[in-house]
């Protein structure tokens, strides 16, 4: 009972963060949408943003929508198969069915709870698949730390094609820090990163006797070895082709949106390599499915780096988000839902 009760609270919680941010974006382009109606002499009374998200809704090009729900589908085809591979060199082969829809159920119960899709997906295979879930939820670290390291890869490339535009925003931000009394936070931020460095450097030896250090190591040492058991895979080539593809699919669910909506149909694909990077960070941030976080990174890029108004933007953000959230991850995790028990009702796993 305890238990339901904390993941109430913890559902809650994330809930209402994710909608506070929300709220936040919202409120934040309503009054600059409020401003330029006026600057045009619309009365406020004809000026509703919510009516303007729902107009833009309905101009969208649904056949790029749904070019988004096959991206979502055939990535989670290659993740299945990723899985696989991991899940190999253990004595275990699940049937790509369950490991297919277990995570499209994980999609689905991380609307509810952050990162409670992980351990959701786990335990599905583990009891259809009779695999322990202590087993799978390794293969799921390795998982997810190899998609941390293709996420740097992909602000990495963001860097080298956008540099020029995230350069001058940077000099512009500088030269108003430099307007502004007392250093810069970047300025300030480096000075305390160097001296925790020396404290951390003449102190270590206690260090290394805290409990904190000990978790740390365990930490930083468990995801070194998740990425070193990729040697051991069978088909290493093919576990390369799968993560990167699933990454490649998720950027052009971001252009393919794009594409749907006329304010931004004629933004370059390092444009929409761009914005695909700040909203895989909002994603990262802790709320339900990214709600909230996605929004405002994804309004940032395009308005700070594209000079897309701030409404289009916000429009641009829902009409992305609630793309995957709704069409992907609620219907088809439902779906799946329904479907696992039926594919499982007369299986009975066997490992060689």
């Amino acid at each position: 009972m305890n238990k339901t009760l904390s993941n109430i609270l913890k559902f809650l919680f994330f809930l209402s963060l994710g909608a506070g941010i929300l709220y936040m974006v919202y409120k934040s382009q309503n009054e600059a949408f409020l401003a330029d109606c006026a600057q045009r002499g619309i009365a406020e009374q004809d000026c509703n943003l919510i009516d303007k998200l729902i107009n833009d809704f309905k101009s969208v090009n649904f056949g790029w929508l749904a070019m988004v729900l096959v991206a979502f589908l055939i990535s989670n085809f290659n993740r299945s198969m990723k899985w696989l591979i991991l899940l190999r060199p253990l004595g275990y082969r699940p049937r790509f069915i369950n490991a297919f829809l277990a995570i499209l159920v994980g999609y689905f119960a991380n609307l509810g709870l952050p990162r409670m899709g992980e351990v959701v997906r786990a335990g599905i295979v583990a009891k259809y698949e009779k695999v322990p879930a202590e087993k799978v939820l390794g293969t799921i670290v390795v998982d997810r730390v190899v998609d941390l390291v293709l996420m740097a890869l992909a602000f990495g490339l963001v860097l080298i094609f956008e540099y020029d535009k995230i350069a001058y925003y940077l000099s512009e931000l500088s030269a108003t820090d430099k307007e502004s009394s007392g250093p810069g936070l970047l300025v300030i931020l480096g000075i305390l990163f160097s001296v925790l460095l020396i404290l951390g450097f003449i102190f270590r030896k206690r260090l290394m006797k805290t409990a904190l250090y000990e978790k740390i190591y365990k930490l930083f040492f468990g995801f070194y070895e998740g990425l070193m058991t990729v040697r051991k895979l069978d088909t290493p080539g093919w576990f390369i082709f799968h993560s990167v593809s699933i990454w490649v699919l998720y950027f052009l669910m971001t252009w393919f949106g794009f594409l749907s909506f006329g304010p931004t149909t004629n933004l370059s694909i390092s444009a929409a390599l761009t914005v695909f990077a700040f909203g895989t960070l909002g994603m990262v941030i802790p709320s339900p499915g990214g709600m909230g976080t996605f929004h405002a990174m994804v309004i940032a890029a395009l308005t700070l780096f594209y000079g897309i108004q701030g409404d289009d933007a916000f429009s641009a953000a829902n009409i992305i988000f609630f793309t995957i959230s709704i069409g992907s991850n609620v219907l088809m995790g439902l779906l799946s839902l329904l479907l696992l028990p039926i594919v499982n009702r007369d299986y009975e796993p066997t490992h060689q």
